[in-house]
């Protein structure tokens, strides 16, 4: 994992890398405890250490590990960072002139600095949390139409 820099990309996980965090993820899942908690890590070397994970750190890692685990390439950013329409396209798997359309209709907030516009992280990540939950009712919505006309 690595801050979204140029000078160091994303990098896919290998098939291995994939597996290991698969494995750890099944671990670290079954450790979360309930609540609000943070999560003891204790580290065994030359002397033991233990720290506590705040409940969000926690969440954070199973989320990378689960990402790795499906051959994703994992990159944290700044909430407030700002990305191009180009790395919006990027993050949401579709083209860039689709991107620029969400703005100018105004589905998705971005900020214009002479001809370029910039999207913040948080509203881009705000924005595909809705549009997934629109799309997963209208699958539903199919699916009981699909049902009710026992197709």
């Amino acid at each position: 994992m690595s801050a979204m820099n140029p000078l160091c990309p994303p990098q896919i996980p290998t098939d291995d890398e994939s597996a290991q965090a698969r494995d750890a993820a099944r671990q670290l899942a079954r450790l979360l405890p309930g609540g609000e908690r943070p999560l003891r890590l204790v580290a065994e070397g030359d002397r033991r250490e233990s720290i506590s994970i705040p409940q969000g750190a926690v969440r954070l890692f199973l989320d990378a590990l689960t990402q790795l685990d499906q051959g994703r390439a994992v990159t944290i950013t700044a909430g407030k960072v700002e990305l191009t329409t180009q790395e919006v396209a990027d993050y949401l798997n579709v083209s860039r002139p689709y991107v620029v359309g969400l703005i100018e209709s105004e589905k998705l907030p971005a900020r214009l600095v002479g001809t370029h516009r910039y999207v913040s992280i948080a509203d881009l990540i705000k924005f595909d949390e809705e549009d997934r939950k629109a799309r997963r009712a209208a699958l539903d919505e199919l699916a009981r139409m699909d049902q009710e006309l026992k197709l």
